[in-house]
């Protein structure tokens, strides 16, 4: 549990203000924005290690594990997995397009 997680234990989102709502979303989209980062430097390193052994950039079949596997996420936590399929598809058609631009 995150500091951000205890301060608003307990909290109910329909008690809090409209700021403090727009102040949360502003935390989770900066914590996106990390994920995204830290996700796409560990794909670039993946990238280094398939030039290194001559591997190719594509490997649909570990694409499809990572779909499924962000699909079957989604549905634990209650979202849409179609959307989040989709935003995986963006995710690794953009770190791909990195691998080629960097061979």
């Amino acid at each position: 549990m995150t500091d951000r997680d205890e301060a608003n234990a307990g909290v109910d989102p329909e008690e809090m203000s409209l700021e403090e709502l727009r102040r949360e979303i502003r935390e989770i989209d900066r914590d996106l924005v990390d994920l995204i980062a830290r996700r796409t430097y560990v794909a670039d390193t993946i990238a280094q290690v398939k030039a290194e052994q001559g591997l190719p950039t594509t490997d649909e079949q570990q694409e499809q594990e990572v779909i499924d596997r962000a699909g079957e996420n989604a549905e634990q936590f209650g979202v849409d997995a179609n959307l989040v399929k989709a935003i995986f598809r963006l995710l690794i058609e953009l770190n791909k397009v990195e691998q080629r631009q960097k061979r």
